[in-house]
């Protein structure tokens, strides 16, 4: 007998930029938000009867007018009630799940001042924040960021490791240590200042980067992790994932000059991938 097991639809990459104005200066947020519904789906997939189905471009549409008559400040409070927002609207949706990416944008500063209205994108790196709940349920809130790329010039090593015939790679005391960390924390309530308590977990992890005397990417890792656990007690486990980005020492030998650390080839490939799960334990 074949029947269908789990299932689940929404819509994804649906981009909303909120200038909130305020007479001291706008605010600038740009999200990429995506959202998925669970429920009573059964006869869209095996009747190809639409009666129970919310169009996703309803979803996208609901997105922009949450956002709209919401105060929210932060990824997950909004999440939180668009959320609120699909369930009372929808009795056939048994759980919803909504996940935010938030781009960097940071005010210009004009004649050493900040200027109010202007802005200028930042790097790379993208906040997250992963909300869901279902219809009778408490919401599950994890947050964090991924691609905040990262680089020490010195206190970094790597030594002391397994070689057998097929190892060409030489220890050293003395290397560049680059990596683009990806973080998620797990939050232990769902009523927070959720964007104060990111500002602590990702400053405390930078603090600890730059800090910490690193024998491997791992000690570090575990390092930054447990770090953030100790300083922040509404987080009871991160994950992190850090690639090696390697940056490799130019042989100028050959040129008649030397080398003395100075001179290195970046590579984005193959890296290195260390990734771990830290949690606290009572």
């Amino acid at each position: 007998m074949i029947e269908l097991a789990e299932n689940r639809y929404g819509k994804s990459r649906v981009r909303l930029m909120k200038v909130t104005r305020c007479p001291q200066g706008n605010n600038l947020r740009e999200w990429t938000v995506q959202v998925l519904l669970t429920g009573d789906f059964d006869s869209a997939h095996c009747a190809g009867d639409n009666g129970k189905i919310l169009p996703t471009d309803t979803m996208k549409n609901t997105v922009y007018s949450v956002a709209r008559r919401s105060a929210a400040t932060s990824m997950e409070d909004y999440a939180k009630e668009l959320i609120d927002f699909l369930l009372k609207r929808n009795p056939q949706v048994s759980s919803a799940a909504v996940a935010i990416e938030a781009a960097s944008w940071k005010r210009l500063t004009v004649d050493g001042e900040p200027h109010p209205t202007s802005f200028m994108r930042g790097s790379g790196e993208l906040q997250t924040a992963s909300v869901s709940r279902t219809k009778e349920g408490a919401f599950k809130i994890s947050s964090g960021f991924k691609n905040l790329v990262v680089m020490k010039t010195a206190n970094s090593g790597f030594e002391g490791y397994i070689v057998d015939d097929l190892t060409t790679l030489q220890p050293t005391n003395d290397r560049l240590f680059c990596t683009a960390v990806t973080a998620e924390w797990r939050y232990a309530s769902a009523a927070l200042d959720f964007d104060a308590t990111r500002a602590a977990l990702r400053e405390t992890m930078l603090k600890t980067f730059a800090e910490h005397q690193s024998k491997s990417v791992q000690e570090t890792l575990y390092a930054m992790g447990s770090g953030a656990l100790e300083h922040v007690a509404e987080v009871d486990q991160i994950d992190l994932i850090m690639p090696n980005k390697h940056c490799l020492l130019v042989d100028l030998a050959r040129f008649g000059q030397d080398n003395p650390n100075e001179i290195f080839v970046p590579t984005d490939e193959p890296a290195g991938h260390i990734e771990a799960r830290i949690i606290r334990k009572e």
